[in-house]
């Protein structure tokens, strides 16, 4: 089930990493092993109530000249236009309401896309109203009074912001069609990749997206079987700096991968695997997706009998937070290997919904411990009383124990070896759940 998006937009010095910053919570320490998530904060995984969404903080802006600044504005718009599910934009009451507010608005509006209005800076209610008044001026509804600094008022912001998210889980739900994002870096073959995907086999583009995405997916019919492939081409930037391109192609990966099961993550053969790929690869893995690692261009690399294994190496080195990531070398322009692809998309989404009877899983773990005894801490050694599979996409599993603190992390990789050597369950990420039972629980 994928979670809303929800887009930052505004001017410098409004408060935009403020506001990202108490919504984020502290919680950014995402899984440490995941490359480049901690450094750069594009986006977060944020609760309300019992919502969960995505935020994106759609870039920030060198503040220069007037016009630089309205034409990044515009650009953060059209960012957060493409993407978003829900568009928090937001202003300054000090500064009050400027022309580069309404060009942006106007943007807006003309999208279609829901917009919460936010007025930052409002410490104090009784004072300022009276200027907040004035961006009603708008014309994008009711200005929301916040203080992202005291955490003024953000609750209201939020209620009002998650009233837009969509309800499109329980279509999404029911429809079983695997559903496929292609994600990578700009210019390593997505699309050509998609094309021979697509071929002749489609069945229909449809131009109304299920949700109020601007995504359009691509349903496919192959071997009797319909596929559903999520476009993330998005919108073609020239002349841009590197760093603006990264990060667009991240927030677009993070918007592609949360509607995906499985992802396809093309690398450019000629050029090897990049930290630009490791970002994205870990997007997938955070996610608990099934993952398909596409080594496109291989037709252009000069090859030996060493060079496939080589290369594997080298991918395996630096997604090594992901081993059980399948790789597929192939050539999107010759057709060499391509025809593999869609095998590897029905093993991955098999095991993506893999279910293991809890009978056999406690065998494994049964053994697993007497093989490895488990560790123990000042004379008290853990315990692993059951385990059962409690979800999938991706399998999750919970395990009993009588003290969470002595799983350590690297018991419970052992027991996913376990069980990997049970059942493979090759390309797809696993979850596992520690929790406790006092003796007497038993």
């Amino acid at each position: 089930m994928s979670k809303p998006i929800v887009a930052i937009v505004g001017r410098p010095n409004v408060g935009k990493s403020t506001l990202f910053n108490v919504l984020a919570g502290e919680r950014i320490s995402i899984v440490q092993d995941t490359p480049g998530v901690t450094r750069d904060r594009i986006y977060a995984d944020c609760t309300w109530l019992d919502m969960s969404y995505t935020l994106i903080d759609t870039g920030g802006i060198e503040p220069d000249s007037k016009d630089i600044i309205l034409s990044q504005m515009r650009e953060q718009a059209e960012i957060a236009i493409a993407t978003a599910d829900v568009i928090i934009f937001i202003t300054d009451v000090r500064q009050g309401l400027v022309d580069a507010d309404s060009k942006v608005a106007d943007m807006l509006r003309k999208s279609g896309k829901p917009v919460v209005l936010v007025v930052n800076k409002v410490d104090n209610f009784d004072k300022f109203m009276p200027d907040v008044y004035e961006f009603y001026n708008l014309g994008i509804g009711d200005p929301i009074p916040v203080s992202a600094a005291s955490r003024l008022g953000i609750g209201d912001m939020l209620d009002e912001v998650s009233k837009y998210f969509p309800n499109s889980s329980k279509e999404e739900e029911e429809d079983e069609r695997p559903r496929i994002a292609i994600v990578g870096k700009p210019n390593v073959g997505k699309s050509s990749i998609v094309n021979r995907l697509v071929g002749e086999n489609r069945v229909i583009v449809s131009d109304v997206a299920g949700t109020t995405r601007d995504a359009i997916d691509t349903t496919v019919r192959y071997n009797k079987k319909e596929y559903v492939f999520i476009d993330t081409a998005g919108l073609r930037r020239k002349n841009k700096i590197k760093e603006e391109i990264e990060r667009y192609s991240i927030i677009r990966a993070v918007t592609a991968v949360e509607r995906a099961d499985v992802v396809l993550v093309v690398i450019d053969a000629s050029e090897g695997v990049t930290e630009q790929d490791a970002k994205i690869a870990g997007i997938a893995h955070e996610r608990g997706k099934g993952v398909l690692i596409v080594v496109n261009k291989w037709d252009l690399v000069e090859k030996n009998d060493k060079t496939m294994k080589e290369h594997t190496n080298k991918i395996r080195e630096v997604l090594s937070f992901m081993p059980y990531a399948e790789i597929l070398f192939i050539s999107a322009e010759t057709g060499q290997r391509t025809g593999k692809l869609y095998e590897y998309i029905d093993m991955i989404m098999e095991n993506q919904t893999l279910r293991v009877q809890t009978g056999v899983l406690n065998e494994i773990m049964t053994e697993a411990v007497a093989m490895q005894q488990p560790p123990s801490d000042k004379g008290k050694r853990l315990k692993l009383y059951y385990i059962t599979e409690v979800s999938v996409k991706p399998p999750t599993f919970v395990i009993f124990v009588n003290d969470k603190e002595l799983m350590h992390f690297s018991y419970t990789r052992y027991i996913e070896n376990k069980i990997r050597e049970a059942f493979g369950f090759r390309g797809t990420s696993l979850k596992f759940i520690i929790r406790e039972r006092k003796e007497k629980d038993q």
